[in-house]
This record gives C-alpha cells, sequence and structure tokens, in this order.
C-alpha cells in the first residue's frame, strides 16, 4: 500500500515539477494537455487500487470464512454453469478475482472512457463505422470552432480588459466582464458538447466501451447541487465511490464528506490551470468552494422562489463566474510574467 500511494502521488506531482524546471519547453496547450492527463491517470489509479483493495478483502475473507452465505449467482453463471454442461459462448465469462491482474485488464481500464475501475465492464460486440464517423467529424469541426472564438473573440476580449482590471475601474471592468461572457459561455458549450458526446463516445466506439451515461440533464438543474452531480458523470461517480461513500464509512456526515469532496476537487481545478499558467494563486480553488454557500443559496431560493429561478441562478452562475475567473488569471499572468511591459502600457494609458 506504502508502494501504491507513494506512485499515485508521484503521478500527480511529476508534472508540477518537470513544469516548474522546464517551463520554457511547454506552450500553455501542451502544460495544460500533461496535467491533463497525468490528473485522470491519477483518479484511474486510485480507482484500481482501492477496488482491487476492496476485492483482496472479500477474496480472503471467503477463504477464512467458509460458512459464510455464497452470493448471489450472475446471469452468466445460471446459464454457463448450472444449467447444463454445455457453455453458451455468446455469453461473456466473468473474470474473477485475482484473474483481474494482467496488463491487459490494466491498459483497457487506462483506455475506456471511465474512472471508476470494474473487473467487468459492458462491452459492445462491435464499431458502428457510421457513429464512429460522425463522432470524430464532430471533434474535428468543434474544436477549430473553438479555437475560431478563441482567436477572434475570447482572446481580444481578455486583452482588452487588462487595463481596467489592473486600475481597477469598476464601470469599464464589468463592461468587459460581460462582453467576455457571451464567447466564453459558447466555448463552455461547445468544449462540453466536444468532449464529453463527441470524443468520449468515439473512444467508447473504439474500445467496445457500452456504458456511455457521460452526462445527465445538467441544463435542467434547479440548484447547484443537482448541477454538479449531472454535468461530469465519470468524475460525480468516481467522487461518490471513492470518496463520499468510504467517508462516511469513516463515521463523517454526509456534509462534512460533500466539503472533504469539493476540497479535492478544488484543489484539482486549482491544479489545472495554475500549474500551466506557472501562475500560483487560489481562484479557482476559491471558486469552487464558494460552491458550497452558493449551493445553500441556490436551495433556498428553489424553495421560496420556485425550480425557475433556481435553474436561473445555475445559469448566471456558469455564465458570469468563468469570465471573471479567466480576467483574474489572464491578469494575475500578466502580473507574473510581463511585470515590466504591464507597468509600461499602465503609465503609458493614464
Amino acid at each position: 500500500m506504502f508502494v501504491q500511494v507513494l506512485n499515485i502521488l508521484l503521478v500527480i506531482f511529476l508534472p508540477v515539477v518537470i513544469i516548474h524546471l522546464k517551463g520554457e519547453a511547454f506552450s500553455l496547450m501542451g502544460a495544460s494537455t500533461v496535467c491533463l492527463v497525468y490528473s485522470i491517470l491519477f483518479l484511474k489509479l486510485w480507482s484500481y487500487v482501492q477496488t482491487n483493495m476492496w476485492c483482496r478483502q472479500t477474496y480472503y475473507l471467503k477463504q477464512y470464512n467458509p460458512r459464510e452465505r455464497r452470493p448471489s449467482i450472475t446471469v452468466a453463471e445460471l446459464q454457463n454453469g448450472f444449467l447444463g454442461d454445455e457453455i453458451d459462448e455468446d455469453i461473456p465469462k466473468l473474470v474473477q478475482y485475482p484473474d483481474n491482474l494482467c496488463y491487459k485488464d490494466l491498459f483497457y481500464f487506462l483506455l475506456a472512457p471511465t474512472l471508476c475501475y470494474e473487473l467487468n465492464f459492458p462491452r459492445t460486440t462491435r464499431v458502428r463505422k457510421r457513429f464512429l464517423l460522425k463522432r470524430l467529424l464532430e471533434v474535428l469541426f468543434g474544436f477549430n470552432v473553438i479555437m475560431s472564438l478563441f482567436q477572434q473573440w475570447i482572446i481580444p476580449s481578455v486583452r482588452n480588459s487588462l487595463i481596467p482590471f489592473s486600475n481597477m475601474e469598476i464601470g469599464l471592468a464589468t463592461e468587459r466582464l460581460l462582453k467576455l461572457a457571451l464567447p466564453n459561455h459558447l466555448v463552455w458549450l461547445c468544449g462540453f458538447y466536444l468532449l464529453f458526446h463527441s470524443f468520449l463516445n468515439a473512444v467508447g466506439e473504439l474500445v467496445h466501451f457500452a456504458d456511455r451515461n457521460f452526462y445527465s440533464d445538467w441544463w435542467n438543474a434547479n440548484n447547484i447541487d443537482t448541477f454538479w452531480r449531472t454535468w461530469n458523470m465519470p468524475v460525480h461517480r468516481w467522487c461518490v465511490r471513492h470518496l463520499y461513500v468510504p467517508v462516511v464509512k469513516m463515521g463523517y456526515s454526509p456534509a462534512q464528506a460533500s466539503t472533504i469532496v469539493f476540497l479535492i476537487s478544488a484543489f484539482f481545478h486549482e491544479y489545472l490551470v495554475s500549474i500551466p499558467l506557472q501562475t500560483h494563486k487560489i481562484w479557482a480553488f476559491l471558486g469552487m468552494m464558494g460552491q458550497i454557500p452558493l449551493s445553500a443559496v441556490s436551495k433556498s431560493i428553489e424553495r421560496k422562489m420556485g425550480p425557475r429561478m433556481g435553474n436561473i441562478i445555475v445559469w448566471a452562475s456558469i455564465i458570469l463566474g468563468q469570465p471573471l475567473c479567466i480576467m483574474m488569471y489572464y491578469h494575475d499572468y500578466v502580473v507574473t510574467h510581463y511585470h515590466d511591459a504591464l507597468n509600461s502600457t499602465v503609465y503609458n494609458e493614464g
């Protein structure tokens, strides 16, 4: 267990050290991709280690307690082993611990579009070529749309917001914030569709992964809590399975377990922003922790003013919160890396 924990921690801290030492060798997009990939690897390895630990405990419990009641059999076991000697080859044989401990099983999990490890994943029998081609074309087209919005709309708006934000001109900074909100929201919606619908479905089709529940109807969320439970289902299931439930079983209250989940989520949001930018601030962390009181406020508004007003609060937090965060990080990034040029610009503007 010590070696496993050390390995998982090494995975998450390796990009921090390398980008800090060799930051000039990474573009912003490259550093962001590296941090995202290693974050996913961290979550997957955590799930792999913890799930196999649970299986190992159950395995030895059965060995040392032979009189324990036998668990319910599966449909595959029923049809292949309990109704006769003939085996139906169309029904896949379920993998049992410790037969799953092999490289093939681990590599499949690392490629599968899920963060929660299982000994037996639901699988499809074939690749739907037309469906796969549609998803790949969506990825290609969507990526170009997002890059166009960034280059033609977001980057100029962010640059124009720098001086008002630095001079604390509230009126002009608010105008820039609202001007940035629309293109940022379009990029966020396009990015959501591109990642959770097009890309993950394409990966799932290639590896015959059948569980395609990547998102739910978050756009209908009546409060912040419902939004965070429905917009990113792979991360939500990982948090519930590997953080929330184990913490509750340790004796903590549901509220304390939820706070711990938001703490871990806030850490990764900050990790994915500050490390690529090499600007170590806490705005993303505070933004995520601010979701806890905002969730209570949105629930109160939902109870007093109805679900429609609660949904408006959810959309307002998405539309206004993200551009504010972008402006703050861009300002800090310029101050950190281009301090002299910023002072000269502010002086000339004055």
